[in-house]
């Protein structure tokens, strides 16, 4: 059993929000938006799109009939904007048409009157001038202040990593439906459901059983439709509330691009500390976080920057300080990782740097400060069943550490113009919300009267195989084989207040809860058989859809037993909740149980890089990973490798770029490159570590959505250690992404220096 959907993808069977077929009388809506990133809105000139063939009404934030407030976490995000703008890009009216092409050639016309106000685009300069999401937070352990005099080393440094455009193949919309007693239904391209649905029954000045928001499925997420799928689905809603016809929202590529958030940039400071025997004594860092204007998810992901502070690494003396940005750049929002990658990078750019002062491989600081069994990470929860070590070193025997770090230096003595670089990149994520409360959910299981099952949960299949996941566990749970079961379509009005799929928990939580739901379903069915066929209970099982006593086939199979227990009148329906047990975290001192389990590994990564042009290849990317005990390998491999190019992606290519207006300059496929088959590993091969998994893990087989795209952080320093091969003498700053731009300007700091061409043989003269 590998994937319940390649063959309807590949013929292009499966429904995606721009399938549904369009409704009699749709509307077709186009979104006008600011054209600067910060300024007071004094009038908005409406008149010549309304006399525009097809148009049918514009709203503004005047025709809200509730509250004009899509904030989650901190209420500071307008649905549409009143009085002021800040953010080139932010939603100002809602134009409704006839036709999708009158929508958008009347859209030219609106002309808005705007008083430039000063426009932020630098972290910095926000902290300095106090503008903050939220209070700044600090992570601390042990005593760092002191611990400085007791290091034999001491190096300080910042690391700066850009963001990354999700670029999902599905774009942002919904298509929103009038229905009766004045209640809406949403289709959305949604990873929350619920926050769809609650964020726009507080717009419409509804209760949130009266609007349904449904999702078949997503082109893709990576973090961008978890909070930031909410406005389109609350405009077209409020569309379709208002003038009672259907109302479709899709974003063209441009527009998806212009006006929704990225990763969060980060801009840090380090100071790491060391003693003679490269043991980690002490750390600090300061996280600048861009957050863009709004809060959207901004405070929760810089507090997973701070649970990720300090990697896979144990430091006695952590203290961690992080502040949330307020820019005039669109809201920053969720990404694979969420907040993690940015501790992570600062924490290995401390100890490349450390390493580089001391003339020593970076591996072997790394290995010295793997952590260990109940040591505790600076929010005090100590790591249990941990697999540091046992990652990093079954990945230096299975794929020779010290051998693969000896051919690269005698490639390096050979080559003159070609080098290679070499890194180890070990990884500790933890998983679970850290939000304690959003750690949990349900499942609904019916049996029908034919054998056949149906599940509804709140998770949501945009591309990772959750559905597939759901329905082993359920046909594994009754002993019945997978065709019979079906995975629905998420909805509100099954399923109710459900967590995002996010944080690499949607199976844990969401596969749990399918358990418990078929586990009392089970249960059920047996007992009535030991009554119906008068059989001992105990031993009784359900295997290959054959009822077994003492495991010798009983005088029934599974169709039988349910349709008996049908008209025994036993319930085939059961609904199932499950809470991850012991969870607790408090803010207040930064302390606590907050996460379930954390996933280990180890990748090593070695890059060729052309000397002359600047560009560079991943030749191999090696990978020891802390599955548990996998029971879909074919799934789970698959995400390590994607979330390792996207990774790959991130620290190399995907160059975000923004003016000082706050214009979007990385704003097409042109200027905005992500990984192709070309910029893939030559050789991604990845091994699955020998561990046991956690109980609190689905079948015990850990989450594999987030951790992998760590390992593409090691490409950076890999591509920093051929830099400095060729050019030891480089000032090269801790600057992601590692653009072929920025290492050729790396690889000649006085471009004097650079080797002459010569045009007619096309190879470089001696120097």
């Amino acid at each position: 059993m590998n994937h319940l959907d390649p063959q309807r993808h590949v013929r292009g069977e499966s429904q995606y929000l721009d399938d549904v077929p369009t409704q009699r009388g749709t509307l077709y809506a186009a979104v006008f938006e600011s054209p600067l990133a910060h300024g007071k809105l004094r009038h908005l000139d409406l008149s010549a799109a309304l006399a525009a063939p097809g148009v049918v009404r514009i709203l503004t934030a005047d025709d809200i009939p509730g509250h004009n407030q899509i904030g989650g976490i901190v209420p500071d995000e307008p649905l549409l904007a009143q009085g002021h703008v800040h953010f080139r890009g932010q939603p100002v009216a809602l134009l409704l048409a006839r036709t999708e092409q009158q929508a958008h050639a009347a859209l030219k016309l609106i002309r808005a009157e705007i008083e430039p106000l000063p426009i932020i685009t630098d972290p910095r300069v926000a902290a300095a001038q106090g503008e903050l999401i939220v209070p700044p937070r600090t992570f601390q352990i042990g005593d760092s202040a002191a611990a400085w005099a007791t290091c034999a080393h001491v190096f300080e440094g910042v690391a700066e990593s850009g963001g990354q455009e999700h670029l999902y193949i599905e774009t942002q919309g919904a298509y929103a439906f009038p229905t009766e007693m004045g209640g809406v239904r949403i289709i959305s391209s949604t990873q929350g459901p619920t926050a769809v649905q609650r964020h726009t029954a507080h717009v419409l000045g509804l209760g949130m059983h009266q609007v349904e928001v449904d999702v078949t499925r997503l082109g893709g997420g990576f973090g961008g439709k978890e909070d930031q799928a909410t406005p389109w689905g609350a405009l077209a809603a409020l569309g379709a509330f208002i003038t009672r016809q259907p109302v479709k929202l899709v974003l063209d590529r441009m527009a998806d691009l212009r006006m929704t958030g990225k990763r969060h940039p980060y801009s840090s400071d380090f100071r790491i500390g060391l003693d003679e025997s490269l043991r980690l004594v002490a750390y600090e860092v300061t996280f600048y976080q861009n957050a863009g204007a709004a809060a959207d998810l901004s405070p929760a992901v810089l507090e997973r920057t701070l649970f990720h502070a300090t990697n896979a690494y144990f430091v006695p003396n952590v203290t961690a300080t992080a502040y949330s940005c307020r820019t005039n750049l669109p809201p920053n929002t969720a990404f694979r990782g969420f907040g993690g990658p940015q501790g992570m990078f600062v924490i290995e750019s401390a100890i490349a740097k450390a390493a580089e002062e001391l003339g020593v491989a970076a591996c072997e600081i790394q290995r010295r400060n793997l952590l260990r069994e109940n040591d505790r990470f600076p929010y005090r929860q100590p790591a249990e069943l941990c697999h540091a070590e046992q990652a990093w070193d079954t990945a230096a025997q299975r794929y020779d550490l010290a051998g693969r770090r000896a051919e690269v230096a005698q490639f390096n003595q050979t080559n003159k113009l070609l080098k290679k670089g070499f890194a180890a990149m070990p990884i500790c994520f933890g998983i679970s919300f850290t939000k304690t409360p959003m750690n949990q959910a349900r499942a609904l299981v019916h049996i029908y009267s034919d054998g056949s099952v149906g599940i509804s949960t709140g998770a949501v299949e945009m591309g990772q195989g959750v559905n597939t996941k759901i329905a082993q566990v359920a046909a594994r749970t009754l002993g019945i084989s997978l065709g019979r079961v079906k995975v629905e379509s998420t909805n509100t009005t099954r399923v109710a207040n459900t967590s995002p799929s996010a944080a690499s928990a949607t199976a844990d939580l969401n596969g749990k809860a399918t358990e418990l739901a078929c586990a009392a379903l089970r249960e059920r069915l047996l007992r009535h058989a030991s009554t119906e066929y008068t059989l001992h209970y105990e031993g009784l099982e359900i295997r290959d859809e054959q009822v077994l006593a003492a495991g010798v086939p009983a005088a029934t199979d599974w169709e039988k037993l349910v349709s008996s227990a049908f008209w025994k009148r036993v319930a085939l329906t059961e609904n199932a909740h499950y809470a991850t047990p012991d969870l607790h975290f408090d803010p207040n001192t930064n302390q606590g149980y907050p996460f379930a389990y954390h996933v280990y590994g180890t990748a090593f990564t070695t890059v060729t890089v052309d000397c002359l042009r600047g560009t560079y290849t991943v030749d191999a990317l090696r990978i020891a990973h802390d599955f548990g005990q996998s029971f879909n390998p074919i799934i789970d491999r698959g995400q390590i490798e994607g979330g390792v190019v996207q990774g790959i992606g991130w620290m190399t290519m995907e160059e975000l770029a923004y003016n000082d207006e706050g214009r979007l300059l990385s704003n097409s496929l042109n200027s905005y490159k992500i990984p192709d088959i070309y910029a893939a590993p030559a050789v991604l091969d990845v091994h699955f570590l020998d561990t046991p998994g956690h109980p609190r893990a689905i079948l015990r087989s850990k989450a594999v959505g987030e951790p992998p795209l760590m390992y593409g952080i090691g490409t950076y320093f890999a591509l920093r250690d051929a830099v400095r091969a060729f050019q030891p003498r480089t000032a090269l700053p801790f600057s992601a992404p590692m653009t072929p731009e920025k290492v050729l300007m790396s690889l000649y700091p006085d471009f004097s220096e650079a080797p002459a061409y010569n045009l007619k043989q096309g190879f470089p003269t001696a120097q």
